[in-house]
């Protein structure tokens, strides 16, 4: 995409909070119109605001991404309004925390349909512009816990599981048609979002992030260098992610024995859980009557603004020049 050089339009989809939130802020900088796709209308109104004071032209759009017929709507709407859609970021989710057999059928369906299948929804919309123009960028947020499941987030992990499936099988038939369209993964760490105050939970204790966590900032920078950068099918971000991809392809049963013995607790803080406390599973906290949730939860003074290992993700050609020059450098002062 040529770092965003001949960027005209971009949707992103989980836009009114979070990560999709911070993603939107930083694409608002590039004077870009940009697409806010979620349920929440009062979250999609700030973040609105948001890009118009960063001098870019919003479009915010009330979608559920598990129903179909509405991202279609929504496509359309943005040709129409917007132009022609050069990225499209699919961010959407909901979740359960809860052991799998205190899940209801229902809400493990729900969230399945909203996170899974909405990328999927995403992602057919995207291409239905993207293909006959022979050109685009699609970039799928995933998550580390796309490759290693965890306890008490059954539904989340096997919803970013099987996008992980979806967008290979995907990538392979776009390559063999030489198409222009592009598609990436960029796996995310434990963020400090909104989410842990809006997911349905049946935990004793307030759900939080495994540490260590990150500011979603960190993964906003990555996800636009990801749609700058889309040739690359997949990007890490934090060492933490690293470490739990990497360990999980060396020793997964040990990560098993592991994970029963500390992911309970990690996963939740001292504060008893509110049993009554409303969640965002079937209905948007943010629309009307309720209150912008913002981009960034409760846990700042444990995360952290900056991943030095993204960055060199990120930049590795360069830093490959630099240590060839270093090296080239070395070898030159001992000859002297």
């Amino acid at each position: 995409m040529g770092k965003g050089n001949d960027l005209r339009v971009a949707v992103v989809t989980g836009a009114s909070a979070g990560v999709g939130r911070a993603t939107v802020r930083l694409l608002a900088q590039r004077g870009i119109a940009i697409a806010l796709l979620a349920r929440g209308s009062v979250g999609l109104a700030a973040a609105a605001e948001e890009v118009r004071s960063a001098g870019s032209r919003p479009l915010p759009i009330e979608v559920d991404m598990a129903d179909y017929d509405q991202v279609v709507a929504a496509g359309r709407r943005i040709e129409a309004e917007l132009g022609p859609i050069d990225l499209w970021i699919n961010d959407a989710f909901s979740s359960v925390f809860a052991p799998f057999q205190e899940t209801r059928p229902e809400e493990f369906r729900r969230a399945m349909e909203v996170t899974y299948l909405g990328y999927v929804h995403g992602t057919r919309v995207a291409l239905s512009h993207m293909t006959p123009r022979d050109r685009g960028t699609i970039v799928q947020v995933g998550s580390a816990l796309a490759y290693r499941g965890i306890p008490l987030q059954a539904a989340y992990c096997g919803a970013k599981h099987a996008i992980v499936g979806f967008t290979e099988s995907l990538r392979c038939e776009l390559l063999h048609e030489r198409s222009g369209v592009r598609v990436t993964m960029v796996q995310l760490p434990a963020l400090n979002t909104p989410q842990f105050d809006w997911l349905l939970s049946r935990l004793p204790r307030h759900a939080e992030p495994v540490p260590p966590i990150y500011a979603p900032e960190v993964a906003a920078r990555a996800i636009v260098g990801a749609a700058d950068r889309p040739h690359r099918r997949e990007y890490w971000v934090g060492i933490s992610t690293v470490l739990t991809i990497l360990g999980n392809r060396v020793a997964p049963g040990l990560l098993d024995r592991y994970l029963a013995r500390t992911g309970y607790r990690s996963q939740q803080t001292g504060r008893p859980a509110d049993p009554d406390r409303p969640n965002n599973l079937w209905h948007p906290l943010d629309g009307p009557g309720g209150r912008d949730y913002g981009v960034r939860g409760d846990f700042a003074g444990r995360s952290h603004g900056h991943s030095p290992q993204a960055w060199l993700s990120r930049h590795r050609r360069l830093v490959a020049v630099g240590m060839a020059g270093a090296a080239a450098g070395a070898v030159a002062w001992r000859r002297r």
